[in-house]
């Protein structure tokens, strides 16, 4: 049998417990209802269930996700637009329920017993079965009248006093017939309680109430919630407990410390990797979250508080709920029935009285006596991560303060004791941003491999080597000298997948930090030998012979970036000259203009020396400019093709991976060479992931990000490819300047055009529906295809920011320009015409 779990429900009078969270995944007992109702329905064998959601649906899919774990069977119905009603909802997923089936609602915690309800519904060929029960005060439901043979005769919705009739009423679970539904309109708001089961009635159906035994609570508001709460830890309900008793009455989770001087009172229930101080009074009825900290002498009179709360020393909490998050601070007073919204702040001394609400995202001063309910305003929650990591201005988005938290949040989602590498470049700013992120570490019980100012090649390809869950890397942003980028490796050196980032940005918002004990505080160690084991898989990847012997004189900018260090003492060691420019950390990091008159004197002093090839080094490692012999820079396309070109032709019918807006240069390049390109998504990480589980990628990137070398570690490697090109230059006999003049004639433009958010992806939709879908190709963007000249346009949204990129493509420089100036006038006509919609619907 199938069970419909309806758990759409937003909570209102719930607030502000559900401001950000459905009903259903409001916590009894540390455990969400809707876990406690998926227990209850695989206790009785019912394990295929359809959860139907609206307000905020991903917070349940990600808690359950395929149902696996909690041993059933999930599957989910989302009510996109707006809410279709108990039974409308049901109604919409009808092709689903071809046998008898079970609805249960979301919001209520009970134990009945389903299969008997189950076998009433079966032995008196009914068409709809309410399971019902008795109640001393029915006023706030639906109440139902049966006759001795159990057939509904009469129901009303939520009545008057005057108008009770029954203290038997509807729990909001039913068993069903699939026939039930021919009644209902398709895609219409309709009820079971106010439509369905009158017509039921009406139409003469067979129709049962089935009296159940047992536990049932309507979780519809606050007092509701905290008497479920306390009637749960008095096991005047059946549900599953999350830890292990300890002693009678007493569930405490696991990596949880209690000072033996705090005193408890049974029934109470205390979670995973909690904190108790000193003297704490802990009275009977109180539930308290993972990851919650209790200072000394605290007081807690039967509060319900959840994960990552912090209560400071002498507070008082009086049969309250604090949401997860919370801060409490020393003596602070919460009083009967009220409630403090998710990572809302109580300061010292303050008072909160007796059932006053908080909303999320508040701050209460200190000394405040609050009195009247404190309402939930916009909060503005920006993502954390963007295409390349973390990234804000320098000092101002980025502070000590926020690493401290970011790095708590990336401890919080690995083991307790895990390592992680630590690394920066050489700015003052980046040492002291890592810094705070190797406390915030550190506090949640995270080791830390400390790097110290390492250029990022260097920092990956160390990962691998030390044992680690991953690493991060601080540095001043490659495209904004104001600002830094925060990145986050996996254990093999590659930028973290989306999923691990969510994880991250959920500890951080959600302030659910791991609470170390003193010691279990991580340690910090400074690897040794780090640059020689960098070099070693230098020398291991490159022919060091031709290096050797190519008397190969190399001009190095380094544009105040990064330190010198590195490059020189590797090309020394392999006989090569090295001739180092603006390696200075004495100025600030160039701005776009001061970096390119830094590249016009580059080529001048290229073309003086009579050297090999110049080179603009720059994002601490990762790209670069190169500059050919007659002093002219190579970038961009043009770099791109240029390294396709040179390594294919050493390494033929080898693979290349570069990202979706590439020139087609490349395939041309390939097509010589017997090679394979590969199109990916255009951002770092889809280019790491693509040139590791591929075979045979001999290079990865582009000139505007740089260059991957699979075999020596997955990331870009400005340094790697500034040695490997010696090499090739030397293999093939010939100069930058000659292989740039064998490189295929394709012309390829771009153009930005501003384009909201919100448009963005009608935008997208809009030109897939407008096109054949044979000419397209959507790996990133929407990429339009003009096969017989390897012509093509690419619409791209901008990951960060308001914006859409038009790429043309072709060997024809004429249909380039026109399809340009077609697609930017289509698109900036969508956009104009959204924008008007949108402000006559404001209007309106």
């Amino acid at each position: 049998m199938r069970a419909v779990l309806m758990a759409g429900g937003s909570g209102t009078r719930l607030r502000p417990l559900t401001c950000d969270l459905p009903k259903p995944m409001v916590p009894i007992l540390n455990r969400p209802i809707a876990e406690h109702i998926v227990n209850l329905l695989k206790r009785h064998d019912i394990t295929e269930i359809i959860a139907t959601l609206h307000y905020l649906p991903d917070v349940m899919r990600d808690y359950f996700q395929d149902g696996s774990d909690f041993g059933v069977q999930m599957t989910y119905a989302v009510e996109e637009d707006q809410p279709l009603g108990t039974a409308g909802c049901v109604k919409n997923i009808a092709e689903l329920l071809d046998d008898t089936f079970l609805v249960i609602s979301g919001d209520s915690v009970t134990d009945f017993n389903l299969k008997d309800a189950i076998e009433f519904h079966k032995q008196r060929q009914s068409k709809a079965t309410l399971v019902l029960t008795r109640v001393p005060n029915p006023i706030e439901f639906g109440v139902v009248i049966t006759d001795k043979e159990h057939r509904i005769k009469r129901f009303l919705e939520k009545p008057s006093t005057s108008e009770i009739f029954s203290d038997t009423v509807n729990t909001g679970t039913y068993i069903l017939e699939p026939e039930v539904l021919d009644y209902l309109p398709t895609n219409q708001e309709c009820d079971f309680s106010k439509d369905l089961f009158p017509l039921l009635l009406e139409k003469g159906e067979p129709m049962y109430g089935y009296v159940a035994e047992g536990y049932w609570c309507d979780v519809g508001h606050l007092d509701a919630y905290r008497e479920a709460q306390y009637d749960a830890l008095d096991q005047k309900v059946l549900v599953d407990f999350a830890y292990e008793e300890h002693s009678p009455g007493c569930w405490i989770g696991q990596n949880t410390y209690i000072d033996p001087t705090a005193h408890l009172e049974a029934p109470l229930l205390i979670g995973d990797n909690c904190r108790i101080g000193p003297r704490v009074e802990i009275e009977a009825g109180t539930v308290i979250g993972d990851n919650v900290t209790i200072g000394a002498d605290a007081d807690l009179k039967r509060p319900i508080i959840w994960n990552g709360a912090i209560v400071g020393d002498e507070a008082h909490l009086r049969a309250c709920a604090i949401a997860r998050g919370v801060r409490v601070d020393r003596r602070a007073h919460v009083l009967e029935g009220a409630v403090v919204g998710s990572l809302s702040s109580v300061g010292e001394e303050a008072q909160i009285n007796t059932s006053v609400r908080v909303w999320p995202s508040k701050k209460i001063e200190s000394g405040a006596m609050l009195n009247i309910n404190l309402i939930w305003g916009n909060t503005a929650q920006r993502n954390l991560f963007g295409q390349r990591g973390v990234s804000g201005l320098a000092n101002i988005d980025i502070t000590p303060e926020f690493a401290v938290k970011l790095g708590a949040a990336y401890g919080s989602t690995l083991k307790p004791g895990a390592s992680v590498t630590v690394s920066r470049d050489q700015r003052s700013i980046s040492r002291m941003v890592s810094r705070s992120l190797i406390a915030g570490l550190m506090s949640v019980g995270t080791n830390v491999q400390n790097l110290e100012a390492t250029a990022i090649p260097v920092a990956r390809s160390i990962v691998p080597t030390l044992s680690v869950e991953g690493g991060i890397h601080v540095r001043v942003h490659p495209d904004r000298s104001d600002s830094l980028l925060i990145e986050f490796f996996d254990e093999k050196g590659i930028n973290i997948s989306k999923a691990r980032e969510k994880k991250i940005e959920g500890a951080y918002f959600k302030e659910d930090f791991r609470r170390a004990q003193i010691n279990e505080i991580g340690n910090m160690a400074y690897p040794s030998q780090v640059l020689d084991i960098y070099s070693r898989g230098f020398e291991e990847h490159l022919n060091v012979q031709s290096i050797r012997y190519s008397n190969s004189k190399v001009v190095i900018d380094y544009a105040y970036a990064v330190s010198g260090a590195v490059l020189p003492q590797l090309l020394g060691k392999f006989g090569s000259d090295a001739v180092v420019l603006n390696a200075s950390l004495s100025q600030t990091a160039p701005s776009n203009d001061e970096r390119e008159n830094l590249l016009q004197q580059l080529g001048q002093v290229v073309e003086a020396l009579k050297a090999t090839f110049g080179v603009q080094v720059s994002a601490n490692g990762e790209q670069l400019i190169l500059v050919d012999e007659t002093g002219s820079p190579i970038r961009g396309e043009l770099l791109t093709a240029l390294m396709t070109n040179m390594i294919l032709t050493t390494n033929p019918r080898g693979t290349v991976v570069v990202p979706v807006h590439t020139s087609s240069a490349v395939e041309q390049i390939a097509r010589r060479h017997d090679g394979k390109v590969i199109r990916t998504k255009a951002n770092p990480t889809a280019l790491m992931e693509a040139c590791h589980t591929n075979a045979n990628v001999v290079l990865g990137g582009s000139g505007e990000m740089g260059f991957i070398f699979p075999q020596l570690h997955p990331g870009f490697d400005a340094m790697f490819c500034i040695a490997k090109t010696i090499e090739m230059l030397m293999l093939q006999e010939r100069s930058l300047g000659q292989i740039r003049s064998e490189l295929p004639r394709v012309c390829h433009k771009s153009y930005t055009l501003r384009c909201p958010w919100t448009v963005k992806g009608a935008l997208m939709r809009h030109l897939v529906e407008t096109h054949p879908s044979e000419i397209l190709e959507l790996v990133d963007g929407v990429k339009i295809l003009d096969p017989p000249e390897e012509s093509w346009v690419l619409i791209l949204p901008d990951a960060g920011e308001p914006l859409v990129h038009i790429f043309a493509n072709s060997n024809d420089r004429e249909w380039v320009d026109n399809s340009l100036m077609e697609y930017r006038k289509r698109v900036q006509e969508f956009v104009e015409e959204r924008e008007t919609g949108e402000m006559n619907s404001f209007e309106n």
